[in-house]
């Protein structure tokens, strides 16, 4: 067995989650390794919805305009009737704001979306090795002992962290003897990407609306030539996903014969489950994704909370491999733990209204509006009332800089940093060091809240300050006369005044 140099970070699986979570300790120079079992990239389209909240993560990480512009919206859901005439149900679309620039979900195929991200990681240095499996691990006193193998053989990695990323049947997980508790809901169900003929690509056609055993859609995947076919299966036995079998089925539920499948190239039936782990730390050892919790497919939202699981979990292990108190990585499952339990509890709510034939979908599924209110990290004063609280999401602004370019806040927070913005500020209240950048928004100074988005968006007064963290939730919102409480918030986390040394 090979010993091989010491990656601080050790993520195994590499789906949108893993990937995630590799480029964002990627762009902080954390040196990490990812790893994947399988011998080639997945290769279906199981994830295929990108929610406002995740474009807004995907924009900070630098990949949002390549994967809008590989993929695109939702068709209208056409529902078919028994009498041969459908009903088109357009997706529903509010008018983007200043406050929120992405209003609705895209369509982007898993395969491609993990492509993308895939790209994003080599332009940043890293890269997946495929083909290599976690096949056993020890926790040390200062770390992680794993043992990796592949075609070449076994390597023992020493590692600080070990990240399970690993999917639903997660080995990590099941070797920490963490409880994963849920319920099957009663439902089966087969998808199969595939090419075919005889069903347009304007719209997502359904039959069978309201019948769990006769319920079929065939939706055009954007960014791709294939349709992905959803449908329900019996709760037992094999089902034949072959082109024959399909055709069958098609023909049946349909009652057409002018729609043929040609090929399938990914096809996969599955038991829909809601699960939660019971924890999502163990010493040095996290779970993200899957491995934590999945979710029945309704609503887009398991991809979605994957993706921002590991984005919540970046940005902590950056900080303590800088000098955070370790107690900062256990806010991880203290934040992202009732996210997924909330989550669960719409996907499963949505599936009960699917089998009662409603396909209704609205700014629930958006993920804007999740947060961390509750969250040990959230610091407020206690005399402000505010529409806006620490451990919300920080909204965007649009602003015009001193040179007279216009700006947005979210262009400010791009990065893996801490932002402090201060509002018609007289005073400073902490000065820039490394992992905080410090700006200011008024007449005369850096730059300016012309229509007072940032103002409304905000609820600030003249004088106050908003810390907003590497994931884009305030962290606090404090007056010019609390400086030594944003500098106690500052340690805490990590940012220790300029010239402090760690020991």
């Amino acid at each position: 067995m090979k010993e091989l140099s010491s990656p601080v970070v050790l993520i195994c699986g590499a789906g949108a989650a893993g990937l995630t979570l590799a480029i964002d300790l990627a762009r902080r120079g954390v040196p990490f390794r990812l790893i994947d079992r399988l011998d080639c990239p997945f290769a279906g389209s199981r994830g295929k919805g990108i929610q406002p909240r995740s474009q807004e993560v995907f924009e900070d990480l630098g990949v949002l305009d390549r994967i809008v512009g590989a993929g695109g919206i939702y068709p209208p859901l056409r529902e078919y009737h028994d009498d041969g005439t459908y009903t088109d149900t357009p997706l529903e679309i509010e008018p983007a704001t200043p406050a929120e620039p992405y209003h609705f979900p895209l369509m982007l195929p898993q395969f491609l979306t993990e492509r993308l991200l895939r790209e994003r990681l080599a332009e940043l240095g890293g890269k997946v090795e495929f083909g290599r499996e976690l096949v056993g691990f020890e926790r040390t006193e200062d770390g992680v002992a794993a043992r990796v193998a592949g075609a070449t053989g076994e390597d023992l990695v020493h590692t600080l962290y070990l990240v399970a990323a690993d999917g639903g049947r997660s080995s990590i997980r099941e070797a920490l003897g963490i409880d994963f508790p849920g319920k099957t809901l009663g439902a089966r169900a087969m998808v199969a990407d595939v090419v075919l003929t005889g069903a347009s690509r304007d719209a997502w056609h359904q039959f069978n609306p309201g019948d769990m055993r006769q319920l079929m859609s065939l939706c055009p995947l954007a960014g791709t030539e294939l349709f992905q076919i959803q449908a329900a299966v019996p709760l037992e036995g094999d089902v034949d996903l072959s082109v024959v079998a399909l055709n069958a089925m098609v023909a049946e539920r349909s009652g057409r014969d002018d729609i043929r499948v040609h090929s399938v190239s990914w096809a996969s039936a599955y038991r829909m489950s809601a699960r939660l782990a019971g924890r999502y730390r163990v010493g040095r050892v996290f779970l993200i994704g899957d491995a934590a919790h999945i979710h029945p497919p309704t609503g887009g939202q398991g991809l979605n909370t994957s993706v921002q699981d590991a984005y919540n979990l970046g940005w902590k292990l950056g900080a303590v491999l800088h000098g955070a108190p370790d107690t900062l990585l256990d806010t991880y499952e203290e934040e992202r733990r009732p996210v997924a339990e909330e989550m669960l509890g719409l996907s499963t709510r949505l599936l009960d209204a699917q089998k009662r034939g409603s396909m209704r979908r609205g700014r629930e599924v958006h993920q804007l509006d999740i947060g961390y209110p509750g969250s040990s990290l959230s610091f407020e004063s206690s005399s402000r009332p505010g529409v806006l609280l620490a451990g919300d999401r920080a909204p965007d602004a649009p602003l015009r800089g001193a040179a007279g370019c216009a700006r947005r806040l979210f262009d400010l927070f791009a990065g893996p940093h801490w932002s402090l913005i201060g509002y018609e500020t007289s005073r400073d209240i902490a000065t820039p060091r490394a992992g905080l950048h410090v700006h200011h928004v008024g007449a005369g100074r850096e730059l300016s809240d012309d229509g007072g988005y940032l103002r409304d968006a905000y609820g600030l007064a003249r004088g106050e300050w908003v810390l907003v963290r590497p994931d884009g939730y305030v962290g606090a919102i404090l007056g010019s006369k609390e400086a030594d409480a944003l500098e106690s918030y500052l340690v805490s986390v990590g940012l220790p005044p300029v010239g402090h040394v760690h020991g």
